[in-house]
């Protein structure tokens, strides 16, 4: 397809706007689509000032149907940005000011009915922003078309239902543009999910407009399933949410387009397991202090996992994870593990302050660092001075008489007798925080014989934070394990972010992300990827399931899960986006052959190809044994021996471990995504637009 005669705008509200997952879609996907598009593309979303005066670099465009367009909306006084978005790519946005807008709400809102007998209630302030959004959109489009002439096919891809009144005006007033939308999880299903239902099971069985209706959604339901209806080429991010939008949306999605990352902003190479190491020691500091005056962990013994996301609380699996955790910490004890686990769970609440004795621990511990390192130099004097004079110090000349006073006053004031903290702020209605009232229920209390110790934090990480000093993704990487058990996940990047920080992680057979990597891996867990069981199992099972993964995993060598990483890092050739992109490129392919079918020049070696083709990595040759190239085998374990393993990173364990190479992951994806360019050309046969 020659990309120089099609104009493509990309649009959704989250464009230079962090809200959610779909920032992130956006974001890294930039730089992959701007190299295919080049100038002919242009991402379109709303002006949020707090990001605009950091991620875009206002200016005006050079091309001139796309100059005289945004002359045009500014000459009707609508306030539009236009210029550069600060990201790899550099790719060309369009925000609209909402507020510009409002004097035409009303008008708008009576155009959508008249046309689509969809009402806005008044009360619905982010619907009112959706139409705002869409009519802004449609009349962009609409000039452009206008000002650029019938030459270039124009297309618009649009991202969620917040995009969706765009595209419905763009097909109600006959604008000549080819259509994408693409639902990253469907409206009603959140709300379903959310009321603890038997969502999956039971997807064939629901009343879609009743239950949208019960939950005062239905005119935003009607939004999503008119533009997933209207559109040309309809696609969801995984097989999982295809299944969901099939019989809530009452459409099968045309594609798949799975969500991906830039892997070279995050990958370090051989470098990853050094930086697990690094950032490893800052998480102890962190826990030296939360659990001052009980501290009396091994850290060599001591594995930190954790669970992060948005605060819905079954939704994103922290009930599984939290009884989980007890059923854990109940065979844990039994079997007299030496193992500790500290599970961290960072969910974004409302607090009002930090935790006092969280802020005093750390305070008292950094005291008696401080204090032992002034008091570490002037040992370091004295050895030296008597060593110089030729005798050796004994024991009573090291300490002065004021250094084992000071020593002394800062291990009295490390004594606590209350039980650490559970919670590292004080969280608004912490009686009825199901986080909390759960750990209560369980009783976690981090008691001195817990083998299982939990942190609940309720705020996103930070450099600055006066507590836990780091960035989301250092803390990653400095933990063992990942634990997602999202009941509902339509894709589910944080397993991602693991898996290309080489960091063994454990999602569900309901999110999107476990769904991919079940149907590229034959042994997902040898590669570091856990896939539990929510679909079939019941709740008692699920967590029993994940207990047994976790146990497991206490009982691994240092050596067998430094191999476990080597492998896992490995994995982030199959979530680049220099792969993942080219399911777009079918999807934008697809449509265009609907609606412009005499432009589209069809490569006739794609369609020999078989669609259903599909590669799976093997199951690596050594696992769960050493890698091949290894030293000789011993029958005794030795600590001497993991320190090295550890110290030698990936150049012990490379890709003989995996029974594959980069290659071979490469081949892989191209098989798949040409199978997939492969279904959008044979099946035009039988399609036809209204």
């Amino acid at each position: 397809m020659d990309n120089s005669y099609l104009f493509t705008f990309e649009i959704a509200m989250e464009v230079a706007n962090k809200v959610g997952g779909i920032y992130t879609v956006l974001r890294t996907k930039a730089a992959t689509t701007v190299d295919e598009l080049g100038e002919n593309y242009c991402m379109v979303g709303i002006a949020n000032e707090k990001f605009v005066a950091m991620e875009v670099e206002k200016m005006e465009f050079a091309q001139p149907a796309l100059r005289k367009t945004v002359e045009e909306l500014r000459s009707q006084n609508f306030g539009v940005i236009s210029g550069r978005w600060l990201i790899e790519g550099y790719p060309k946005v369009i925000l609209f000011d909402l507020d510009s807008a409002y004097r035409e709400l009303g008008k708008w809102k009576w155009e959508l009915f008249d046309k689509t007998k969809i009402g806005i209630p008044d009360h619905d302030h982010e619907s009112h922003r959706t139409v705002l959004f869409g009519f802004l959109t449609t009349a962009l489009l609409g000039i452009f078309r206008e000002k650029c002439g019938p030459a270039p096919v124009i297309l618009g891809h649009f991202h969620e239902w917040l995009a969706g009144v765009g595209l419905i005006m763009s097909r109600a007033r006959k604008i000549d543009i080819s259509t994408i939308f693409t639902t990253h999880a469907t409206l009603l299903g959140r709300y379903l999910c959310a009321a603890n239902t038997d969502f999956y099971n039971n997807l064939d069985k629901f009343d879609v407009d009743q239950e949208a209706g019960n939950r005062r959604i239905y005119h935003r339901y009607c939004i999503e399933r008119a533009a997933s209806h209207l559109a040309h080429v309809f696609t969801t991010v995984s097989a999982i949410t295809a299944l969901e939008a099939n019989h809530l949306l009452k459409r099968k999605p045309d594609l798949v387009l799975p969500n991906g990352l830039n892997i070279k902003d995050t990958q370090c190479m051989h470098e990853f397991q050094n930086l697990h190491a690094v950032h490893k020691e800052r998480i102890h500091d962190f826990v030296r202090g939360h659990f001052y005056g009980h501290f009396d962990l091994d850290l060599e013994k001591t594995l930190y996992l954790f669970i992060a996301g948005r605060y819905e609380y079954s939704n994103k699996g922290a009930d599984v994870f939290i009884e989980s955790l007890a059923r854990l910490n109940y065979r844990m004890k039994q079997a007299g593990s030496d193992t500790t686990f500290v599970a961290f769970l960072i969910f974004p609440g409302a607090t009002n302050n930090f935790n006092i004795e969280s802020l005093r621990g750390q305070a008292v511990v950094k005291q008696l660092r401080d204090n032992v390192s002034v008091i570490k130099d002037h040992i370091a004097e004295r050895i030296f001075d008597k060593c110089l004079r030729g005798n050796l110090p004994s024991t009573d000349e090291l300490l002065s008489r004021d250094e084992v006073i000071t020593l002394k006053r800062c291990m009295y004031a490390n004594q606590c007798h209350s039980l650490p903290p559970v919670v590292t702020h004080n969280v608004t209605n912490d009686g009825v925080d199901p986080i909390l009232t759960q750990l209560r229920k369980v009783q976690l209390f981090n008691k001195k014989e817990d083998r299982v110790k939990v942190i609940f934090h309720p705020e996103f990480l930070n450099q600055t934070s006066p507590l836990l000093p780091m960035d989301y993704d250092d803390f990653v990487r400095g933990c063992h394990l990942g634990v997602f058990p999202s009941y509902y996940e339509p894709w589910g990047y944080t397993p991602a972010e693991c898996a290309v920080k080489g960091i063994p992680s454990i999602t569900t057979n309901l999110s999107g992300f476990g769904c991919f990597m079940e149907s590229h891996l034959n042994d997902p867990q040898a590669y570091g990827i856990y896939i539990m069981d929510r679909r079939f199992m019941s709740p008692d099972s699920s967590c029993n399931q994940l207990a047994d993964y976790l146990f497991s995993f206490s009982q691994m060598s240092r050596r067998e899960r430094i191999i476990q990483r080597n492998r896992t890092e490995r994995l982030s050739e199959l979530l680049d986006w220099s792969r993942l992109g080219r399911y777009y490129t079918n999807a934008r392919r697809l449509a265009v052959e609907r609606t412009h079918p005499d432009f589209l020049e069809i490569d006739h070696a794609i369609v020999s190809h078989s669609p259903t083709t599909s590669v799976k990595l093997p199951r690596p040759y050594s696992a769960p044994s050493s890698p091949f190239g290894s030293r000789v085998p011993s029958p005794h374990s030795s600590d001497d021996e993991e320190e090295q393993a550890e110290e030698k990173e990936l150049s012990t364990f490379d890709d003989t471990d995996s029974g594959v190479t980069l290659r071979s992951l490469s081949q892989s994806i191209d098989v798949e995504s040409n199978s997939e360019a492969n279904t959008v050309d044979v099946d035009l046969s039988n399609l036809s637009v209204s």
